[in-house]
């Protein structure tokens, strides 16, 4: 997987870690279609995954605030916390700077 295409900063990172407990039952699914659905929300940047680690890029404040209030979103958070993790944190952060390096082809 390839680091997200972000724009210049400044912009939002929401950054998702989590343990996940035993029932392991539609999660993929659910992610899945969190990805897509993100992915199709006004101020959506991109996205970074890595075990127990996710990480989504916003264009400001007020996009977060309308991916939280998605109502499908909103009915994974509370599957998540009644099924899939024993624990989590969301932490959300404005990059201030960012740079990269990427091989040539």
């Amino acid at each position: 997987m390839r680091p997200a295409a972000t724009p210049d900063p400044p912009y939002y990172a929401v950054i998702f870690t989590s343990a996940r407990g035993h029932d392991e039952q539609g999660y993929e699914e659910t992610a899945a279609r969190m990805f897509e659905l993100a992915a199709r929300q006004p101020g959506y940047l991109g996205v970074e995954t890595a075990p127990g680690i996710t990480v989504s890029y916003w264009r400001d404040e007020a996009a977060i605030a309308g991916w939280k209030m998605d109502a499908e979103h909103a009915a994974a958070r509370a599957e998540g916390r009644g099924r899939w993790y024993d624990a989590f944190e969301v932490r959300i952060a404005r990059v201030e700077r960012a740079y990269g390096f990427e091989r040539p082809a």
